[in-house]
């Protein structure tokens, strides 16, 4: 997975991708209303080239990490973000269900479109055990997957359709869900695609 991943960024520009979007305004809102101050630590996985950080910076958050399998995205990343020099970013090429964060932990976990492409309950529940180990005390998780009216492929991948329901099942009894919202993505190809924002506190 990660040659291809590496190859896609590779190769495509940035708004050539289905994925991209100038903003992440779902996303940061939720941020906001979710930390308690804008020393969290929050960890973006499947970061990619998203400019999610950018605004998050903008909107002087100081803890963030960068999680993605593409090391190619996380370097074209490293170069845009260069600028913003006054916030020590960390960034970390791994793959999401084979990786061990070891004592690390966040208080905000974030994943738009990554938890969709493991089709496979192993993969789920590596990726679970994962968050379960890293997110602090009544720390939030934000995951977006394709909705139920979503997308069954993406970049010739299958993936898994969600609603709120189906999500949290997967999730478990370790994280309750205090909200969700479908977002319709509208793509450089002028496509639309359903997306399905869930927001969890680990209890």
């Amino acid at each position: 997975m990660k040659n291809f991943w590496d190859n896609v960024y590779a190769k495509k520009n940035i708004d050539q991708v289905s994925w991209y979007t100038p903003s992440l305004t779902v996303s940061l809102q939720l941020i906001k209303n979710l930390t308690f101050s804008n020393k969290d630590k929050i960890i973006d996985i499947g970061a990619g080239r998203s400019f999610l950080a950018d605004d998050l910076i903008k909107d002087e958050f100081l803890n963030l990490t960068l999680f993605d399998i593409s090391e190619e995205a996380i370097n074209q990343s490293k170069v845009r973000l260069g600028e913003f020099n006054t916030v020590d970013i960390k960034y970390i090429v791994g793959d999401i269900t084979n990786y061990d964060f070891n004592l690390k932990k966040f208080d905000v976990w974030h994943d738009r479109a990554v938890f969709h492409f493991l089709t496979e309950k192993k993969q789920r529940d590596t990726y679970i055990n994962s968050l379960k180990k890293t997110l602090t005390p009544k720390g939030h998780a934000i995951l977006a997957t394709f909705g139920p009216n979503g997308p069954n492929k993406c970049s010739g991948l299958d993936v898994m359709n969600y609603d709120q329901e189906t999500l949290s099942k997967e999730l478990g009894e370790a994280f309750v869900c205090l909200g969700s919202k479908i977002e319709i993505h509208q793509t450089p190809f002028k496509t639309e695609q359903e997306f399905l924002y869930c927001w969890y506190q680990r209890v």
